[in-house]
């Protein structure tokens, strides 16, 4: 628990000082998704979300309150950010599942429901995921782009918030890149702060690039455009819809 709370610690601050543009991403899932929205026809179901890294919903949950949906699904590998996140939804006229496990679990329907009566549908509505995907290895993001397609309904939207490497751009210059932006811009952080982030970038952090990955979604059926990007080369949000 400790070591949660370093770097939950660390991960806080980040949000708080903005550092990674947390509130511009903000703005602009709540552009997309309401504008998915205002497309919907007239006397269409309320439609379900799932979200994949759900985290605490500090930045999330407002959007959430206010948005007509039929379900909400948080799901996280850390089982003690979903107290969190439930409370900072508070109470919504939608019912809510709360799941701990993996993203690629879940996409590839491995994930039973704990409440079997009032289980989520296999198939979701919105699916929306920030900074979660960018962990799986380059294989691994292709499985997951395959069977969340089958998982995402007729007229679907899925969101995708991450870090991508600039086409061409080698892990290892990614990451010595982001180092650097870390060490020389982000004095709000402590100098501890500062190396358990560029420890966990170097040890578990493979996005994507962006043009390979852009490719295999294609591929994997699904139509893809980039909605928002960062003013750092590597924050960025596509929106991807199921391909007929």
């Amino acid at each position: 628990m400790d070591f949660f709370e370093r770097q939950w610690s660390s991960y806080r601050a980040i949000v708080e000082h903005d550092l990674m543009e947390h509130r511009a991403v903000a703005d602009a899932t709540a552009w997309a998704i309401e504008t998915w929205l205002a497309t919907r026809p007239a006397g269409a179901p309320a439609p379900s979300l799932v979200d994949l890294g759900c985290g605490d919903l500090a930045l999330l949950g407002p959007l959430l309150q206010r948005l007509p949906l039929g379900s909400y699904t948080g799901l996280d590998l850390a089982a003690v950010v979903l107290p969190l996140a439930q409370r900072a939804l508070g109470a919504v006229p939608y019912p809510c599942h709360w799941l701990e496990g993996d993203l690629l679990a879940w996409a590839k329907g491995e994930l039973a429901a704990p409440e079997p009566s009032s289980a989520p549908s296999q198939q979701t509505d919105i699916l929306h995921s920030a900074f979660a995907i960018h962990h799986l290895d380059d294989g691994a993001k292709v499985s997951f782009l395959e069977a969340a397609r089958r998982r995402i309904s007729t007229g679907g939207l899925f969101l995708w918030v991450d870090v991508f490497r600039e086409s061409g751009e080698s892990r290892e210059a990614y990451v010595a890149r982001y180092a650097r932006r870390i060490q020389t811009g982000w004095p709000q952080l402590r100098a501890e702060q500062q190396e358990h982030v560029i420890s966990h970038l170097s040890s578990f952090d493979i996005p994507a690039d962006r043009a390979a990955i852009e490719a295999s979604a294609k591929a994997a059926g699904w139509h893809w455009r980039w909605a928002w990007q960062g003013a750092h080369r590597a924050e960025a949000m596509a929106v991807l819809t199921p391909a007929l």
